[in-house]
């Protein structure tokens, strides 16, 4: 039987929710939903305090527990986490050119009115516009 299995099992056995247990474990019921799903895995902590909660040996626990399947679980995860922190250097960064673009703007758009404004009131400034008509 794999971990995920024999979790559920023994949960369901003890009468417990994913909710309960997961409150026992200081973890979410998706936490514990995933586990039983072989999503993700418990870290080692959580091993040991589902070991205790249960009355059961790690290695009971444990037992046909595929390592390398742990590993490559870890590994995507780890993988889809700096996918997601990528995404969203991305997005900030995109916040910040748009704001210096809008900034960048607003300061033309304002040269081009003051310059309106200059030359309505001052339209004989030869110096100011180039020559005088």
């Amino acid at each position: 039987m794999k971990f995920n299995e024999k979790l559920m099992s023994i949960r369901k056995m003890k009468g417990l929710s994913q909710e309960e247990l997961g409150m026992e474990l200081q973890v979410s019921r998706q936490t514990i939903s995933k586990w039983e799903n072989g999503q993700s895995y418990p870290d080692f902590q959580r091993l040991v305090m589902l070991s205790d909660y249960f009355d059961m040996t790690l290695d009971e626990l444990v037992k046909d527990l595929d390592v390398q399947d742990v590993r490559n679980k870890n590994l995507t995860d780890e993988k889809v986490a700096s996918i997601y922190l990528d995404v969203e250097n991305v997005k900030n960064n995109v916040k910040k050119f748009a704001k210096i673009f809008c900034y960048a703007g607003l300061i033309l758009v304002a040269a081009i009115i003051l310059g309106f404004i200059l030359h309505l009131l001052f339209p004989g400034v030869e110096w100011l516009w180039g020559s005088a008509r």
